[in-house]
Formats: structure tokens, C-alpha cells, sequence
């Protein structure tokens, strides 16, 4: 397995790696190195190699040079490693797509290749550097985005809405299955919606909501600040909480709070881990996924709604194709994406609403039931399961 991201901090290779494990197999890892973990770790079932590489945010060059840097040393221990150790399966995450060209030696001697696309690297590098449809820079990346798929034996990616558009453009929709990105029931267990026993749109009672995740901008935290600061004298006990690491962004997120005298309504709490953060999501209210729209949050369907979702809480939503494939508008709480007018709008109804956004929440949590990680990964073990008996990847799992 080799992915270009911290383990086990990111969770969707954590997931794979785990439901692997469960199936009897032995994974070699090879990820990138963080500060305090060991080079190398040996656990059961699973050899971690983190190579000294950090993911830090910055301009073209800065991807290109950390890409291609951990692409030619992966390629090369797995090239090596391949002659000895005679792998059957090398499980490529993205980003970024061409990541896969580190399987091709254990290709060549006969290793299956899985490529898992977490996110379509056009529409993200798109809404990161607003780089325009007909630039060569984008035509560079979706020549590659095609590239890779070919090479792949088989391809995951998470939603519908990203299958739909890699089956458009890059291969056929029967060499792609969805193995949704949702939470691990062992550590976000199921909860039922809280009962409220203050009356709704009692001014005097605290009201929390919460954002965990990325704090980069096509993620509106400050979206989130600006609707917080239209409704600080409807709801005078309303406090945002936010969770994740440290970037540039949220410090001017931070600095634009205080200047809009929220200094006492928002709370920075740095980075959790997933198990830390179940403690965090139940003492919030409501979570909140306010999005600015781009092309990339368009087709998202983030995982933080799933969490919420598992713990009992409502959860207010961008209205965008990628969320409403799966959430009707009586399951979530929609704001149109972008706006933080509106966004303040349905703040201020899930604090005066109270029963009625609980209803919605236990809506919510039927979507959550149907697509759960037991069920997820029971996919991605069928799609495995085919590629290592040489049969085609099991077709019409998700639409």
C-alpha cells in the first residue's frame, strides 16, 4: 500500500488497511513521515515505512517536487522489494493520480494494481490554484488522470458523483466501484439524536457547533465566522468550535474573529484523533460543513457528515450534487453553498427548531445505516477478492 499522507492519521488508508488485515493478509506501507513517529514500525500484520517527506501546502512547484520526489522513491523500494517478496496486490491512494507508477515494477512480474481516488485531481487543483479549464496545466493533469486509470487494474473512488465523472472522461464506469468514505463503527459508535429539554429558541442557552477538518479555504471556515457574526445577538450563547491543524488560512480566519469581536465565540482546539474526536462531537449541538462552491466541493460528499451523523447530531450542508445524491432535503439542514447570509439563516433555525432538526437528524442517520463502513468494506474486500483471483471486479455494487 502507498499513499502520500501520514499513517495512520489519514483515515480512509487507515480503513483499507485495517479491513486487509482482517482478510488474512500481510501490507507493507509506505507513507510519509510526521514528526515523533518512528521511520519504521512493525505491527501486527502490517510494516510501516514513512519516508522523510512532509506534506506542507504551497504553490505548483512545491506539489510537483514533493510528488515527484516520493513517486521515484516508492517506485524504487517497491521495485526492489517486489523481487523478493513477490506481491500480489500494490494499492495505490491518491493524490496524486500518477502515484500508481510506483506499482509498475511489481506489475511487471505480475502484481494486481488497485487505484483508490479519493478526490478528482483536475476539479481540486482547479479550486487550490483556479487554474482555468483550457490551461495546459489542466490538460497536463487530466492526460495523467487517464494515464493512471489505464494503468490500474482496477479503480475505487468514493461517491457517485466522482465515478460519474472518471467514467466520462478517463475509462469505463464497469473498471470503477464506489467504496464510500464513511466512518469506522468501532470507533464513532451509533447514537441516537439528543432529546432537548430547554424549549426551542430559549436565548439564554448554550448553543455549540462544531467544524473538524481541513482548515484551507474551499473548506469556508470563514464562511462559518461570518455567519457566526450575523447571529451573535439572535443566539448571544452561540460558539463555534474548530478542530484541526494549525495552517495559514486559519490564522486569518482567527485574526478576521477578533477584528469582528468573536474572540470569545470561537475556539480553536488544534488536531484530534478520530477517537478523540467522538469525545468532541458529542458535546457539540450541531456539525457544520460550510463549504465555499467550487468545482471540487460541488462533487464532494465529505465524511465529517457521516460522523456527525453516527454520533446523533444534525448537520447543516452545502446543497451540492456531490451530498445530495445520497441526503434529501429532509435529512440534512442545506444552505446554499457559498453564501453565508444563508448559512446564518440555518444556524439560527437549527437553534429555535430544536425537535424539528432532531427529526432531521434521525432522517439522516437512515442514509448513514444504509452505507456504513461494514458494508463499505465489504465492497472493497469483493473488489480485492476478484483482482487477486484474476476474475473482472464485481460490477453494479453502487450505481
Amino acid at each position: 500500500m502507498v499513499t502520500f499522507s501520514p499513517y495512520p492519521n489519514d483515515p480512509r488508508p487507515r480503513r483499507a488497511a485495517e479491513s486487509l488485515l482482517e482478510q488474512q493478509m500481510t501490507v507493507d506501507l509506505i507513507c510519509l513521515g510526521t514528526d515523533g513517529a518512528p521511520k519504521r514500525e512493525s505491527l501486527p500484520g502490517i510494516n510501516i515505512l514513512r519516508l522523510p517527506i512532509k506534506h506542507r501546502r504551497g504553490g505548483k512547484l512545491s506539489y510537483v517536487f514533493n510528488y515527484s520526489v516520493f513517486i521515484f522513491i516508492s517506485a524504487a523500494i517497491l521495485a526492489a522489494r517486489a523481487l523478493s517478496r513477490r506481491y500480489d496486490l500494490v494499492y495505490v491512494h491518491n493524490m496524486p493520480d500518477i502515484l500508481v507508477l510506483s506499482a509498475l515494477g511489481p506489475k511487471l512480474i505480475g502484481a494486481k494494481v488497485l487505484l483508490d481516488l479519493h478526490d478528482p485531481m483536475p476539479e481540486l487543483m482547479t479550486t487550490i490554484f483556479r487554474a482555468k479549464e483550457d490551461s495546459f496545466g489542466f490538460k497536463l493533469i487530466r492526460w495523467l488522470e487517464r494515464r493512471s486509470l489505464a494503468l490500474a487494474d482496477s479503480v475505487i473512488t468514493v461517491n457517485v458523483a466522482c465515478k460519474r465523472i472518471f467514467s466520462s472522461r478517463s475509462c469505463a464506469a464497469g473498471k470503477i466501484t464506489v467504496v464510500m468514505n464513511t466512518p469506522d463503527e468501532q470507533i464513532f459508535p451509533f447514537r441516537t439524536p439528543r432529546s432537548y429539554p430547554s424549549p426551542n429558541g430559549n436565548a439564554n442557552r448554550r448553543f455549540v457547533i462544531m467544524y473538524h477538518g481541513s482548515l484551507v479555504e474551499r473548506n469556508g471556515l470563514d464562511l462559518a465566522v461570518d455567519a457566526l457574526a450575523r447571529v451573535k445577538d439572535a443566539i448571544p450563547f452561540a460558539e463555534l468550535r474548530v478542530y484541526g491543524p494549525n495552517t495559514p488560512f486559519l490564522e486569518q480566519v482567527m485574526d478576521r474573529a477578533r477584528k469582528r469581536g468573536l474572540q470569545e465565540r470561537v475556539h480553536w482546539f488544534g488536531p484530534r484523533r478520530l477517537e478523540d474526536l467522538v469525545h468532541e462531537i458529542e458535546g457539540c449541538d450541531v456539525g457544520i460543513i460550510p463549504n465555499h462552491r467550487s468545482a471540487f466541493t460541488e462533487i464532494n460528499t465529505p465524511t465529517r457528515i457521516f460522523e456527525y451523523l453516527a454520533l446523533g447530531k444534525p448537520v447543516i450542508a452545502p446543497r451540492t450534487p456531490g451530498i445530495q445524491d445520497y441526503f434529501s432535503s429532509e435529512s440534512l439542514v442545506y444552505f446554499e453553498s457559498g453564501n453565508a447570509e444563508d448559512l446564518a439563516r440555518k444556524m439560527e433555525y437549527a437553534f429555535c427548531h430544536l425537535s424539528e432538526i432532531r427529526e432531521t437528524a434521525e432522517r439522516g442517520q437512515k442514509v448513514y445505516l444504509a452505507h456504513t463502513w461494514s458494508q463499505e468494506r465489504k465492497i472493497l474486500v469483493n473488489v480485492v477478492s476478484a483482482l487477486l483471483s484474476s476474475k473482472e471486479p464485481l460490477q453494479g455494487l453502487r450505481g
